[in-house]
């Protein structure tokens, strides 16, 4: 392994109740609530300390707005979704929950990939389901007219979390599945919508930043990984989204950061040594100038 990369420990089911609610509530789950879990959102939205800051974590989830919106970020793409609109988020991918309205509704569930394990056999799912890939779309619109099945499904889920003292993952995964069978027919529709050339390099410029930013922080190495010229990725991502792309590296550096000193103990210093070999105090001014405060102080405000 590069000795820049790291290896940040991903919130457990546990820990999420901490990270969503802070200290002054729990969650009533169940024993298996490591495995799978499912609630409706207006049951705890109040409860929930809104932005949530960038966080990792060990199982796979998904929303699923009837009423309201949200904006919610995968990596570096921000996404802001509606009613009849679901948000799905991989295991160990980054992610922060910027915002939901009061008056959202829905369901939000998550759950291991163990569960899965007899059906897909090292870690398969994102290979049946396009939009549990790391680098996938996250968002499904539901036509209204297939609404109330996928309701059904979701309302059954929830049932069987909230009955039984012992997890079924036969019924619990035969649910998910053809859930996720269902979707997957919107989910194709939808992405094969035509996109510009400037827009499909950007988008591939982001998941490479989620996947390599340890391993170099040069705009030339991943403008080669693109197999163009760093002068052509920059003039599309100018394009596309009015910015640099050394900007947006800068952005995922500081998103990975973020994480790091939220779930880690990691010294600044070595948080530092992470993305660049230069001299902490460099990283500390940069990570100062994009955010507002000091690496220190995010972390104190983040945990205190």
């Amino acid at each position: 392994m590069n000795q820049k990369e790291s290896k940040i420990a991903p919130l457990s089911p546990k820990e999420l109740n901490i990270h969503h609610f802070g200290g002054e509530w729990e969650m009533n789950v169940g024993d298996f609530h490591h495995l799978f879990h499912i609630n409706k959102v207006e049951e705890v939205l109040p409860k929930i300390k809104f932005p949530l800051q960038p966080h990792r974590k060990t199982v796979y989830d998904f929303f699923f707005l009837t009423e309201g919106h949200s904006v919610r970020s995968k990596g570096l793409h921000e996404y802001k979704f509606e009613k009849n609109t679901f948000f799905f988020l991989p295991a160990y991918q980054i992610s922060t929950h910027e915002y939901i309205s009061k008056e959202a509704k829905g369901f939000f569930c998550h759950f291991d990939a163990e569960i899965f394990s007899k059906l897909f056999p090292n870690n398969q799912l994102a290979e049946q389901f396009s939009f549990w890939q790391f680098s996938g779309e996250p968002l499904v619109e539901v036509n209204e007219n297939i609404q109330q099945p996928i309701l059904n499904i979701l309302e059954r889920l929830l049932y069987e979390y909230e009955t039984n003292k012992s997890l079924n993952t036969n019924l619990i995964t035969a649910y998910l599945l053809t859930l996720f069978t269902e979707l997957s027919v919107f989910q194709k529709a939808q992405v094969n919508l035509p996109k510009n050339a400037a827009l499909r390099v950007t988008e591939k410029y982001k998941n490479l930043l989620s996947q390599h930013i340890y391993k170099t922080n040069k705009v030339a190495d991943y403008a080669s990984m693109l197999a163009i010229t760093p002068d052509h990725l920059n003039k599309c991502v100018k394009a596309t989204v009015g910015r640099t792309s050394q900007e947006l590296l800068a952005d995922m550096i500081i998103l990975e950061a973020k994480v790091l000193l939220k779930q880690t103990n990691l010294s600044i210093s070595e948080i530092a040594f992470r993305f660049s070999e230069t001299n902490p105090s460099d990283f500390t001014r940069f990570f100062k100038a994009k955010t507002g405060v000091s690496p220190k102080e995010f972390r104190r405000i983040v945990i205190s």
